[in-house]
Formats: structure tokens, C-alpha cells, sequence
């Protein structure tokens, strides 16, 4: 009895040893989603992107599209327009055209009026470190947790917890094979809604430009709003007009 004690001791030993050298930390998770993204090297020689495609609203009215720009550089400064006709909903022409110049942030808005960025929303866009925020957020004050495992649909996924100094908590689901970004998840208090908006976005289809891995479609879904945008075109390095990124001087 003493004998087969022991040798149970041991195999519960052995399980337990090849349990822990299996599990990953968090840090190595974020090495694996660098390189499947591509690497550090690669993502490093992107300075700035273009982005074109199209955003797709559901509404009362049935789906209703329309081209959106994005341009981002280095280190965070990004710019989003939008156009949308959104005359079936006696609306008219929608024109969104969020600016953010690495410091503060405006917004071009033809159905809510213009606007400064502020608080919670302002915080999270100094947040938005371009090409990616995991190559530096420890340099930023931000931490990455490791919270466990979860499935979305068939798929197993490492949910990562990205908490930066100031600004809002991200939840962040990356695929255990591919280790890629497949879902996040973000509270953002929203003053033209009065209150605090969780948003959730799916991220798939994913294609190599210039040696980096992109999603070009990307599905959100919040309690005021539901879009998706598929990308067309990306290009990288591209030639950027300062101005775009600012508020317009005559604002």
C-alpha cells in the first residue's frame, strides 16, 4: 500500500510539474500576439497607416452604408471620417470626422455638433498607441493580466485584461491557436448618452500587408449602436498631412 501511495504521490507530482511548465503567463501571451501580428521588427518600421473601406450601420430603417477613412501615425495621433446618407431616417447626410493630435481631441459631428474630446474618451485615445500598445505599455504604466480561458463559439481564447494608468479597462480575447485578437471589450463613459456605454467588437478576417497581420472586418455591437466595418485598401508609411490629425483653426 505504502508502495502504490508513492507511486500515485508521484504521478499527482509529475501532472502538477507538466500542468505549470504548460501554462503561460501574460507577458508571454503578448510576445505570441506580437509574432503572430508579425513581429516586433515589422511592427516597429510602421510609422503611420491609411486605412479605407466601408461602415455598415444597423438602424430602424434596415443596413445602411458608407465610406470611412482612418489615418493613424506614430506614436497615437489618428484621425476617423465618416459619411453616411442617412436620409431614410430623416436624418440627412451624416459626416463624423474624429481628430486626435497626441494631446487633445476633436470631433466634426453634423448630428450631434462639434466638439473637444474630454475625460474618459480623451484618456482612452492617448491610450491608443499606434502600430500596437502592447509593444510598450509597461513603459506607460499600463499592466496586462492573464484572467483565464473562455471559448467564443468554437474557438478557445486567452482573455487579457489591459489596464492602463488612466482611462478605461480592456478586455481583450486572444485566440489560443492563432494568437490573434479576436474579441475586445471596453467601457467608455459617453456624455451625449449621459452615462457609461460597454462596446464590444469582433475582429476577423485577417490579412498580411507589408508583413503585418490587419483584421479588415471589424463588428461592434453596443446597447445604442451596432456597425461593421470591412476594410478595401491599407497602405503603410504613407506621406501624412499634419493638419488632419488637429482641431480646424477656424473652429
Amino acid at each position: 500500500m505504502k508502495t502504490r501511495s508513492k507511486r500515485l504521490m508521484m504521478a499527482a507530482m509529475v501532472l502538477s510539474w507538466a500542468s505549470a511548465a504548460s501554462a503561460q503567463t501574460a507577458d508571454e501571451i503578448v510576445e505570441k500576439c506580437l509574432t503572430a501580428a508579425g513581429g516586433r521588427a515589422a511592427l516597429a518600421k510602421i510609422k503611420s497607416r491609411s486605412t479605407i473601406g466601408t461602415i455598415t450601420l444597423l438602424t430602424p430603417a434596415g443596413e445602411i452604408s458608407g465610406p470611412i477613412e482612418i489615418l493613424n501615425e506614430a506614436p497615437n495621433k489618428a484621425r476617423t471620417l465618416i459619411k453616411v446618407d442617412l436620409t431614410s431616417l430623416g436624418a440627412g447626410q451624416m459626416v463624423f470626422d474624429q481628430r486626435f493630435d497626441g494631446k487633445s481631441g476633436y470631433v466634426l459631428d453634423s448630428l450631434q455638433g462639434n466638439r473637444d474630446i474630454t475625460g474618459n474618451q480623451l484618456e482612452n485615445m492617448r491610450n491608443s498607441v499606434f502600430p500596437s500598445p502592447l509593444l510598450n505599455y509597461k513603459e506607460m504604466g499600463a499592466t496586462m493580466k492573464l484572467e483565464g480561458r473562455d471559448k467564443i463559439g468554437d474557438r478557445d481564447v486567452y482573455v487579457m485584461i489591459f489596464e492602463p494608468a488612466s482611462g478605461s479597462v480592456v478586455r481583450q480575447y486572444i485566440d489560443a491557436q492563432t494568437y490573434m485578437l479576436t474579441r475586445m471589450s471596453v467601457k467608455v463613459d459617453v456624455p451625449q448618452i449621459g452615462g457609461e456605454l460597454e462596446q464590444t467588437t469582433d475582429f476577423s478576417d485577417y490579412r498580411e500587408v507589408d508583413g503585418i497581420k490587419l483584421p479588415f472586418q471589424m463588428k461592434a455591437s453596443s446597447a445604442v449602436q451596432n456597425f461593421t466595418v470591412t476594410i478595401s485598401k491599407v497602405e503603410h508609411n504613407v506621406t501624412v498631412d499634419e493638419a488632419l490629425f488637429s482641431k480646424p483653426a477656424s473652429r
